[in-house]
């Protein structure tokens, strides 16, 4: 009998095989992307020591009202920016980015497109 393998599932395996190559640093930390159905959530980490150094996403009070929905490209827009906002006054210019096994595509691309607009190299 064949198992059928989920989306997520073969999401994950693409996600650990970049995460073998990408790593975020105290002075270049990672930019990780998560995006579900209804929301999408970033997080610049230091995978060093393992810490979120910051996190925002479109459940983040400073979007209630900006965002009708949380699952579409316009959301990711505004996660995109305020993730760059909050990373640029704990003073990161340069990240690197992790699209977590999602292809660089729709609401991931809408997002670190405008993280680039707002200020962060990567």
């Amino acid at each position: 009998m064949i198992k059928k393998v989920s989306r997520n599932e073969i999401r994950l395996r693409k996600h650990v095989r970049v995460r073998k190559k990408v790593e975020g640093t105290k002075e270049r930390p990672r930019l990780n992307v998560f995006r579900s159905l209804n929301h999408i959530y970033a997080q610049v980490i230091d995978d060093t020591t393992g810490n979120t150094i910051v996190a925002a996403s479109t459940l983040d009070e400073a979007l209630k009202g900006k965002v009708k929905s949380g699952g579409n490209k316009e959301a990711a827009k505004e996660v995109g920016k305020l993730i760059a906002e909050k990373a640029s006054d704990k003073g990161i210019k340069q990240v690197v980015f992790d699209r977590g096994g999602y292809i660089y595509h729709g609401r991931v691309k809408e997002l670190a497109e405008a993280a680039r607009e707002a200020g962060l190299e990567f």
